[in-house]
């Protein structure tokens, strides 16, 4: 398997060692870790790209700083799995190199045991999240 960034992968072995009642009490903090939309994309949400496969309305901004990704997450606080997995992706991702996030493999979400918490597609949802990230930063 490719190698992760170290945030992520930190994130991800958290998940694998802990139980199944912690990983989705876990989720849920994740979830609330997502912060609100500088005033910036607010006023211009447009600017945002909207994730079609997500259950609930997703909006992903990325932008290169510096050599280093910031990423920017809109989600209805009603819908804490998906903003659990923006904040997963957040604290693993955040700062990491446009080459680090492309070399995340799509599919490494499968290996935090999520699949005993939550549902097919809502996992889907996760892998589509990463993949219009990846397909901004590669544009």
């Amino acid at each position: 398997m490719t190698a992760l960034p170290p945030k992520l992968e930190a994130v991800v072995n958290m998940f694998q060692k802990s139980p199944k009642a912690f990983r989705l009490q876990a989720l849920l903090d994740f979830s609330k870790r997502v912060p609100a939309l500088p005033e910036r994309l607010k006023a211009n949400h447009d600017q945002m790209e909207q994730v079609h496969e997500c259950q609930s309305p997703f909006f992903l901004f990325s932008e290169v700083q510096d050599g280093q990704v910031h990423l920017f997450f809109d989600a209805p606080q009603e819908a804490p799995t998906v903003r659990g997995f923006a904040g997963i992706l957040l604290e693993g991702l955040e700062g990491a190199t446009p080459e680090e996030i492309l070399n995340v493999p799509d599919d490494f979400y499968f290996n935090m045991g999520l699949t005993e918490l939550i549902t097919p597609m809502r996992l889907r949802g996760m892998g589509a999240i990463l993949t219009r990230l990846k397909k901004q930063l590669s544009a």
